[in-house]
């Protein structure tokens, strides 16, 4: 196990950065297998905006 520094890298070991990276490449890899369609980014900035704005209203 080689520990690394904040400088090196986020986490502590080379077997934790190994792990993070695979589990992101799996999870990239399902992404783009995903037979559904894509949602537009015009939309789903549009749903994230009314969510923000009605937590916001929420918290007032």
């Amino acid at each position: 196990m080689t520990k690394l520094t904040p400088i090196e890298s986020e986490f502590a070991t080379t077997e934790e950065a190994e792990a993070y990276d695979a589990w992101f490449r799996a999870q990239v890899e399902a992404s783009l297998a995903d037979p559904r369609p894509g949602v537009p980014h015009d939309q789903v900035m549009a749903e994230l905006r009314a969510l923000i704005e009605a937590k916001k209203a929420s918290q007032a």
